[in-house]
């Protein structure tokens, strides 16, 4: 038997323990149940840990096991939430002239997880498809945070230009308004000469799934008229059933 296939023998074996042992296990631990030495412990959890098969408790050196079902289970309704959305973000893109985008609520984090750019303009806007924003910073954000059972105290109020909003007060005002319109606007609140309009994303059970929008260049958005975006981007969304 190669090194390679006796090193991932192993590995399998301590990640297998793991899982089946019901609670949160130190290294130490494994090495004595599993009877392999520490320097090779270190290592097969090293590579366990980079390739997203187990985790450390928060401020701990308790090892606890990845549930890869779920993550795979979560990839392919993300994939599927994509494939229902791309007519609705191009929609969005061609009536607005600008780049439109799905997002999620990950981590209480906005996670871009489309975009479509179907304008005109020569200039695209850049791929974000991945990236994480806070959600009091962006319109999408603010619309899931809305229409979404979340713990408000659970938000960071980092502050990125001087219209970001910076505590818990001024959000539930921020929300509140949100209600009235039926969407969301961000003002140059995540990035100087930045605004996005977005609204809330539903089932046909009428569960929240996300949020849709767009962004672009202050300039050019305001003189579109923000709150005139929102009631066009509310209009579109309303044309479809998102069956997810």
């Amino acid at each position: 038997m190669s090194s390679q296939i006796k090193s991932l023998s192993k590995g399998l074996k301590v990640y297998r323990f793991i899982a089946d042992y019901g609670k949160p296990i130190l290294a130490v631990t494994l090495c004595e149940k599993l009877q392999i030495d520490k320097s090779t412990m270190s290592r097969l959890l090293k590579t366990l840990k980079d390739e997203d098969f187990i985790s450390y408790l928060e401020n701990s050196n308790e090892i606890i096991a990845n549930d890869i079902s779920n993550k795979t289970n979560q990839s392919t309704k993300i994939e599927l939430l994509i494939k229902k959305t791309k007519v609705l973000l191009e929609e969005i893109s061609k009536t607005t002239n600008e780049c439109a985008y799905l997002g999620i609520f990950e981590d209480y984090k906005v996670s871009y997880i489309n975009q479509i750019d179907l304008s005109n303009r020569e200039l695209k806007t850049r791929n974000n498809i991945g990236i994480q924003t806070n959600l009091h910073t962006s319109a999408l954000g603010k619309s899931i945070l809305t229409f979404g059972n979340y713990d408000l105290e659970k938000i960071k109020f980092n502050q990125y230009t001087n219209n970001t909003i910076t505590n818990i007060n001024n959000l539930k005002k921020e929300i509140e308004q949100v209600k009235e319109l039926g969407f969301s606007i961000d003002n140059k609140e995540y990035q100087d000469g930045m605004c996005c309009v977005a609204v809330p994303l539903f089932n046909k059970e009428n569960i929240l799934i996300g949020a849709v929008g767009i962004s672009g260049n202050s300039s050019r958005l305001e003189k579109k008229n923000l709150l005139e975006l929102g009631e066009l981007i509310s209009n579109i969304v309303s044309k479809y059933t998102i069956t997810y």
